[in-house]
């Protein structure tokens, strides 16, 4: 009976998330004609994270996948190569893996209701319409987890948003989103070592 107590004991403590390792997730679509579009807005602030810290994304399960260090912290990041709607095949499988707390998970994607050159960061909310996040929510137990939301504007017609998604930025819209792309990487950083309550009071600033 002693032996078995130490063994659920032990067992517990095994499974315990690290506390200081979190999930960073970059939304977008896997593909040459994917890339600058707006709708990979996550994987360009993924990519420009992980090429920061000295690392290098590999393919891997549901996803390519980087593990970097920031302060102590180790952050694993993935660009679920699932395509947008099955996201949450992936950030189930590598919260899974590498026993990641959902407090500990951030997501990024982009978002047409906000301009470009604004992000936006919450600790939980709707799907907003946006397909990644859907299933993400349906697959991952609800919508409680952080995210950025990377605004890339909303200036199409009616019926035309797949086609503005899935488009290119211009080169002054361009200007603007390079520089939200490095405030998005700053805010990742900020999640992992301040928390999100002051990293949302830090970076949810109106664009000037």
């Amino acid at each position: 009976m002693f032996r078995s107590l130490i063994e659920k004991l032990f067992q517990r403590k095994k499974t315990e998330p690290d506390k200081m390792k979190y999930l960073v997730v970059g939304l977008g679509n896997i593909g040459a004609e994917y890339e600058g579009t707006r709708h990979n807005a996550g994987f360009d602030v993924v990519d420009r994270l992980v090429e920061g810290a000295g690392g290098t994304f590999a393919p891997d399960r549901y996803a390519s996948k980087a593990e970097v260090r920031w302060k102590g912290r180790t952050l694993v990041v993935i660009k679920p190569s699932t395509y947008m709607n099955l996201s949450g095949k992936a950030v189930r499988y590598w919260m899974d893996k590498e026993n990641i707390a959902r407090e500990n998970l951030i997501v990024i994607v982009d978002d047409i209701a906000i301009p470009v050159g604004t992000l936006r960061i919450r600790a939980k909310g709707s799907d907003g319409g946006h397909n990644g996040l859907k299933n993400i929510d349906a697959l991952c137990g609800g919508n409680n987890y952080a995210r950025i939301r990377m605004g890339v504007g909303g200036d199409f017609p009616q019926g035309h948003q797949i086609d503005f998604v899935l488009g290119k930025l211009s080169p002054e819209e361009r200007v603007e989103f390079e520089k939200m792309v490095d405030a998005a990487v700053a805010a990742i950083k900020d999640f992992a070592t301040i928390g999100i309550e002051r990293t949302m009071n830090f970076h949810n600033k109106k664009k000037k």
